[in-house]
This record gives structure tokens, C-alpha cells and sequence, in this order.
């Protein structure tokens, strides 16, 4: 059953955070030449459309992420382990990055409060430029985040394998 849980837990990290780092790391790009006014832009337009659908729908399948790794641990007896308190403490932040300014920074690049009663237009360039630019840090902050889990996970400080 160990075998099972840790496939599953393995399987979604690469499956959800991967699509997440891929698509959250290319949205800032196309959501601004949707806005630079050049030939292209409603493709750009929705293709940063996609790479937030994408950001957002995998953000949801994430939620197996912690959910089997947890469950492995248990299984393994290691839920009090160091290193996997910090790996959880890390996902918990990578989470709280992704859900509370990614998805929200996405949204505003793609239209300023659409939907949410304070408009529907998008932002001009110069306001859009320091948007994107805060989030490819963040992204960037969320990459290395599950980088540094993802680390944890093979060395396990402590472990008693070799690593």
C-alpha cells in the first residue's frame, strides 16, 4: 500500500505543481503582449487566458499533492521526521503564494475585476508591466519553494539511507 500511496503522491507532484510552475512561469509574458497593441494580441490574450485556467485548475488537483504524501508518511512512520514537517511548512507557503497572489495577480492582469463589480478592462501596458513583474517573482518565489520540497524529499536530512 506504501508503494501505491507514494506512486500517486509522486505521479500528482509532476503532474499538478509541473503544469503549475510551467504555466504560471509563461503567463506574464502572454498576458502582457495581449496588451502591447501589436499584431497577435488576441492570441496572446487567450493563451494567457489558458496558462491561468491551467494555473488555477491544477491548483485544485494539487490538493493530492500533500493529501498522499501525508498518507505515505503515515504509512512509513515518519509524519514527525524533520524534514518532512519542513517539506509541509514549504507547501503550506508555496499554497498560500499560489492561491492568495498568483491566481488573484492573474486575474487582475487578465482584467481588472471582471466579474467582481469594479470593472471589466484590462489595465493599460504601463500599469500591467510592474503586475507582471511582481508576479514572475512570485512565481519564481513558488518555484524555488517546491524546488527546495522537492530536494528534501531525495536527501531526507537525518535518514538513515545514505542520502
Amino acid at each position: 500500500m506504501t508503494k501505491l500511496l507514494l506512486s500517486i503522491h509522486v505521479i500528482a507532484a509532476i503532474v499538478a505543481v509541473g503544469s503549475i510552475t510551467v504555466a504560471a512561469s509563461m503567463f506574464p509574458r502572454y498576458a502582457l503582449q495581449a496588451l502591447d497593441g501589436t499584431e497577435g494580441q488576441g492570441r496572446s490574450a487567450g493563451v494567457a487566458a489558458l496558462l491561468h485556467r491551467v494555473c488555477y485548475g491544477y491548483s485544485l488537483a494539487g490538493v493530492f499533492v500533500p493529501v498522499f504524501g501525508i498518507a505515505t508518511g503515515a504509512a512509513l512512520g515518519v509524519l514527525t521526521d524533520a524534514w518532512l514537517i519542513a517539506s509541509l511548512v514549504l507547501t503550506l507557503i508555496a499554497a498560500a503564494i499560489l492561491g492568495l497572489a498568483i491566481l488573484p495577480g492573474q486575474r487582475r492582469l487578465l482584467t481588472e475585476g471582471e466579474g467582481e463589480g469594479e470593472g471589466g478592462d484590462p489595465p493599460t501596458l504601463e500599469a500591467a508591466r510592474p503586475m507582471a513583474a511582481r508576479l514572475t517573482m512570485l512565481t519564481g518565489i513558488f518555484n524555488l519553494v517546491w524546488a527546495v520540497v522537492v530536494v528534501l524529499m531525495i536527501v531526507r536530512p537525518g535518514s538513515t539511507t545514505g542520502a
